[in-house]
């Protein structure tokens, strides 16, 4: 079974081809236009790409609302000539044209009306597209009892959700976040001191305000402080999609100006706190253009998500998988801090990781250059199942397997020697080249069941008798 891209699926975003002097020019001409020439081109417009996406006139007026203060006289433009506005402020963004890959698999939340002996699941997939930005999508399906895997049918329809920033942000973590990234000085002392311990959005915009009208306060200062707590605020926020709408229509795309150029390979895990609550929790990379930021998601329902960002000294590079449960009371974390060896760390707080160990370097041929892991480890009796990667000769990405001690996971117990997958003629051509990779399996009836993609453009499914596999480890 094969996941291949659908070029077919597309979102619409805003588009705006310049400044506001363009902006206006363009207004101008569609304003020049008589009545009967909006409403055919608007009739066009609507004939064309109203069947391809949901509410479609809802997505012009609001894109014309985000261009209407260049609008002269604005309260008084008829509904057909706002839509027509707003769809030369529209386009179209193929969001998996380019490739549909790197994915992780957890149970789905609702498993009502599942055969018996079966398990729904969903997939995350990270989607590239135009420009080589990607974004978050999902997939459902069930796994039967005979570990026969499928598919749910995908909708036509793709969709973002709707963005809420003006949520409550706890102002000890923005302080810490802040000195952290060496954004503290005596602005943001000023700032803070007129915040309440709890506070929204919207306040933190108008105590900045209060904040331009300080005359003592150094002017460069005082914007690079401001510009750093909203860039900040910005990137912690809550996106929530229709629930009457199917999964595959969920299409988390780049936000905040952390990851303008792209979200990169989301770890979900099914995590199970000490009181027996599940909350689904992933790591992503928000990506810039110049510098990345992992980036924690959470969720309980695959509807409403909640962005936030990940904090500490050990917070820095790609690839961090969190373990499904806590272990001794702190979270484990697997990490890359480093770009080349496998990390593992500890934290009492989610939101806070200050200090990593080395879990394994590089030791065999297979993956010289690099070694990471592949998602959540899976727990077992016998140990943790540790999926992970590794990068040879021609930047070869294969993955391996090993076993970590169940009360100590930062013990590599036993390993296999050689890679469980890695790239044949058939998968390794592609968007990337000599690429398998994954981002997190499940275990069901036995089997460990492994979602993978190849030449980071399309995904497969393997599966392994987890027996036969903890027998191999046990004969090393």
């Amino acid at each position: 079974m094969v996941i291949q891209s659908e070029k077919s699926r597309v979102i619409t975003r805003p588009f705006v081809p310049g400044k506001e002097s363009r902006i206006k020019s363009i207004v101008e001409r569609v304003l020049r236009l008589s009545e009967e020439e909006v409403q055919s081109l608007l009739d066009q417009t609507l004939n064309e790409f109203s069947s391809r996406h949901r509410s479609f006139k809802n997505i012009l007026e609001s894109n014309y609302r985000k261009i209407e203060y260049c609008v002269q006289e604005s309260d008084n433009i008829p509904l057909e000539r706002r839509l027509l506005l707003g769809s030369y402020f529209t386009c179209e963004y193929s969001v998996e044209a380019a490739a549909l890959f790197n994915p992780s698999m957890v149970a789905h939340p609702d498993q009502s009306d599942v055969p018996e002996g079966g398990i729904r699941f969903i997939m995350s997939l990270r989607a590239t597209g135009e420009g080589h930005l990607s974004s978050i999508e999902f997939r459902s399906g069930v796994i039967d009892k005979d570990t026969s895997i499928f598919i749910d049918p995908i909708s036509d329809y793709v969709q973002t959700p709707e963005l809420y920033t003006n949520r409550t942000y706890n102002k000890r973590l923005v302080i810490l976040k802040l000195n952290e990234m060496g954004a503290c000085n005596d602005v943001t002392d000023c700032l803070f001191g007129k915040l309440d311990d709890e506070f929204t959005f919207e306040t933190l915009k108008r105590k900045i305000e209060e904040l331009d009208r300080e005359p003592r306060l150094d002017t460069a200062r005082r914007k690079s402080a401001s510009d750093m707590a909203l860039w900040l605020a910005r990137s912690n926020y809550v996106v929530k999609f229709h629930p009457e709408h199917r999964i595959s229509e969920r299409v988390i795309f780049p936000v905040s100006e952390n990851e303008s150029r792209g979200i990169e390979d989301a770890r979900f895990v099914r995590f199970t706190d000490d009181d027996g609550s599940v909350v689904y929790y992933a790591t992503y990379t928000a990506y810039n253009g110049v510098t990345i930021m992992p980036q924690l998601i959470e969720t309980h329902d695959f509807v409403t998500f909640r962005i936030i960002t990940l904090n500490g000294k050990a917070v820095q590079n790609k690839g961090m998988a969190l373990f499904p449960r806590k272990i001794d009371g702190n979270y484990v974390m697997l990490s890359r801090q480093d770009g080349e060896n496998n990390h593992i760390m500890f934290s009492d707080n989610i939101h806070f990781w200050q200090k990593s160990s080395v879990l394994r370097t590089p030791t065999r041929p297979w993956e010289f250059i690099q070694i990471g892991n592949c998602g959540s480890p899976i727990e077992t009796s016998e140990g943790w199942i540790l999926l992970t990667h590794g990068v040879g000769p021609m930047r070869k990405y294969c993955m391996g397997i090993e076993l970590l001690d169940l009360h100590d996971p930062s013990k590599v117990i036993a390993r296999l020697d050689n890679p469980i997958l890695e790239p044949n003629d058939l998968e390794r051509e592609g968007y990337v080249p000599n690429v398998v990779y994954s981002c997190g399996s499940m275990m069901h009836n036995g089997e460990l069941i492994i979602p993978y993609a190849s030449a980071d453009q399309r995904t497969g499914m393997a599966t392994i008798p987890v027996k036969k596999l903890l027998a191999r480890f046990k004969a090393i």
